[in-house]
């Protein structure tokens, strides 16, 4: 396997699931763990960064401390914790095989699947300070010690990130400037982040808080399928009106930064693919994030693997949706 991604959890195929299917569970206790030495190192980081690159902002963040896909059947949920991660980091062979043999033990009628995130708060600051930070393999090794989660000391901030097809069925991919912080040059999906201070208005990003989110949770999930279509409509410059309901195929991880999770996702366009090339040509928001667009046919998506010659340009969170596409909607 890829080295640079592996999957934490993945839909059965023919079966992503929709908002209605997401719960959240959003607490303080889901906040990374710290102690005294890595708050110093997050410290000097931000300082060194903010002072080569003055236009760096510290936004609030999704934290992602677990993530538990369980099936409900007829009656009351039949927790079967198929992928009961909580970052144990067990790798992808081992979390398949685990989804395989428990989606057999299972009916396939009278049931549908629910998807439980554990939320905390982080922001881009302990990012940069953890996931990205030359320290990573070791406060990895410090949470594996210390708390049997070698997450516990990462931000671990949620992205989110899209496979959408236009209306001739190809995919889209994004070539990302050599201007942005990460993976310059490569091929990507649209994606970003969900923004928790679109629930907390008139608050600001450091005072943001999982205290201020309780009794918000559907908002919550609204606000990560939503982003979904507010990063395509950014970075592709297509109206939002075009795209359909995000469904959620699984989520990935960036080994390149530590096991950052992205949520994957599957939206369609009503738009032709010369419809959308002629969107992005006249530029969005967003623009500035890449330098130009790939159309890539169902059949193309379906051969892309480590052997491919495009693998190799695409980044990790590219990479996790393909894999994640490919498995999750075979016949889409």
């Amino acid at each position: 396997m890829d080295p640079e991604v592996s999957l934490l959890l993945h839909c059965d195929p023919l079966q992503p699931l929709g908002e209605q299917h997401i719960h959240v569970d959003i607490s303080d206790r889901f906040n990374r763990q710290s102690f005294p030495e890595i708050e110093q190192h997050i410290e000097a980081v931000w300082s060194d960064r903010v002072t080569k690159e003055p236009w760096l902002f510290n936004g609030a963040k999704f934290r992602l401390h677990s993530a538990v896909l369980s099936v409900m059947e007829k009656g009351p949920v039949a927790e079967q914790a198929v992928q009961n991660l909580t970052h144990a980091q067990r790798g992808e062979g081992d979390l398949v095989e685990s989804a395989d043999k428990s989606s057999d033990r299972l009916a396939e009628d009278e049931q549908s699947c629910v998807l439980t995130l554990q939320l905390g708060l982080t922001c881009y600051k302990d990012y940069l300070g953890t996931n990205w930070s030359r320290e990573a393999g070791r406060l990895q090794s410090h949470g594996q010690n210390e708390c049997a989660d070698p997450q516990a000391f990462l931000a671990q901030p949620l992205g989110v990130g899209a496979v959408m097809a236009t209306a001739d069925g190809d995919v889209v991919l994004l070539r990302r400037s050599q201007k942005v912080a990460e993976a310059a040059g490569l091929l990507d999906v649209p994606g970003g982040h969900p923004e928790p201070k679109m629930l907390c208005p008139g608050v600001s990003e450091q005072a943001i808080c999982a205290d201020l989110l309780q009794g918000k949770e559907r908002a919550v999930v609204s606000e990560i399928f939503s982003s979904v279509c507010a990063e395509i409509s950014d970075e592709v410059n297509v109206p939002i009106s075009s795209l359909s309901k995000p469904l959620f195929m699984g989520i990935a991880l960036n080994h390149t930064s530590a096991g950052r999770p992205s949520a994957e996702f599957y939206v369609r366009c009503t738009l032709t693919t010369e419809e959308v090339r002629d969107f992005y040509r006249h530029g969005g928001p967003e623009a500035h994030e890449s330098t130009g667009i790939l159309f890539l046919s169902r059949a193309k998506m379906f051969q892309l693997n480590e052997h491919s010659p495009l693998w190799s340009e695409m980044c990790p969170s590219a990479k996790g949706a393909v894999l994640l596409y490919q498995r999750v909607m075979p016949d889409c």
